[in-house]
């Protein structure tokens, strides 16, 4: 039996499905997702803004089950990781997304140029 694949979704995996990015096509079935709260509320505004209310709700409804809180020991490894790459100027959320993906040992999934080549990053453009 094959093991599943399991990815860490950050919003910019999450919203280029979402736009109906063939590159990412491989992630949609067959596949364990993880995210946090924290990417669903990067990615509702994002849509929303965007798209409109309809294509926010039903992502954000859609990919909320595979969401994960995040503790205290992810928050401040994820805040001293922001300062040592300081120069990338990195968003809070993916610095914890990141933090968060390495801490549970899954690839983090992202087309963020600034992950590309970073260790641990599947990187689908």
């Amino acid at each position: 039996m094959e093991e599943t694949r399991v990815f860490f979704y950050d919003t910019y995996a999450i919203f280029e499905i979402a736009k109906g990015n063939e590159n990412y096509s491989d992630y949609i079935t067959d596949v364990g997702i993880v995210t946090t709260k924290l990417n669903l509320m990067e990615l509702y505004y994002r849509l929303f803004v965007t798209f409109g209310i309809e294509k926010a709700e039903l992502f954000y409804n859609k990919y909320r089950q595979f969401s994960f809180d995040i503790d205290d020991d992810v928050i401040k490894k994820a805040m001293l990781f922001k300062a040592q790459h300081k120069k990338k100027d990195l968003s809070y959320i993916d610095c914890v997304g990141y933090t968060f993906a390495n801490e549970k040992k899954i690839k983090f999934l992202t087309g963020d140029r600034q992950f590309r080549d970073m260790s641990n990053v599947e990187f689908v453009k």
